[in-house]
């Protein structure tokens, strides 16, 4: 096991991304915390969709509920819009950011949320300019969409997984950390873009890169990441 770089030219043209940007503040109030949360009940599989297009977003187990979450923000207009329906054994949850929210001056935006680690979990997570801390390591997962904006994406999937799921990050032109668990099979592929890649822990193979474990342990772990103009970095 090693690390290997992929580098490539970053061009001006991300400069010009941010350069033609507008962040308009809106006013600001005292801050706000709004707390939501959703009983298990005989809930065993939940679809969940984050879109955030800028703050800071935090994601974790340890819920007793299905779902707890605590929204802060100082300015009114901007609280989140929370959605869900329960059918049965399965839920659909899906929290959106209002749109035309830029960050600036002593705005002040967040989101910390927890779901329930034995619900099987569909997750997608649509982060722009902010950042995103996504501890996933303890959350029973299916599937896991990450789309990266301008922002910086911290991915934990350090833990026990105790069966196979699937990892899928496209980013953008922010920053994306990808912690990988141990003692479980890994096979990752990273490509596109023109930042720069970087894998650590694992082995090279042809177009992809894997650990010892793979296809062997009783989890397996299947992680692509597409590049966009930023920098990415693999952890095993």
């Amino acid at each position: 096991m090693g690390s290997s770089r992929l580098t490539f030219l970053i061009p001006v043209f991300a400069a010009l991304i941010f350069a033609g940007c507008e962040f308009d503040t809106a006013p600001t109030g005292p801050l706000k915390q709004d707390h939501v949360y959703l009983d298990r009940g005989s809930v065993a599989r939940a679809n969940v969709e984050l879109d955030m297009g800028a703050g800071e977003m935090k994601l974790r187990g340890g819920a007793s509920n299905l779902f707890d979450g605590t929204f802060e923000y100082n300015v009114r207009s901007w609280a989140p819009m929370f959605d869900h329906t329960v059918n049965g054994t399965h839920a659909s949850i899906t929290i959106k950011q209002p749109e035309h929210v830029h960050l600036g001056g002593n705005i002040h935006y967040r989101w910390d949320l927890q779901f329930n680690d034995q619900v099987l979990l569909d997750l997608t997570a649509n982060c722009g300019a902010g950042q995103a801390h996504l501890d996933l390591g303890d959350l029973n997962l299916r599937n896991v969409e990450v789309h990266m904006g301008a922002g910086q994406v911290d991915l934990d999937l350090r833990g026990k997984p105790l069966h196979d799921y699937e990892v899928n990050v496209s980013g953008g032109v922010g920053q994306a950390t990808v912690h990988l668990p141990q003692d479980v099979g890994i096979w990752a592929e990273a490509g596109g873009g023109l930042g720069s890649i970087t894998v650590t822990g694992l082995t090279k193979k042809d177009n992809h890169w894997e650990n010892d474990l793979y296809d062997k342990a009783k989890a397996n772990l299947r992680l692509k990441v597409q590049g966009g103009i930023g920098e990415i970095r693999i952890i095993g």
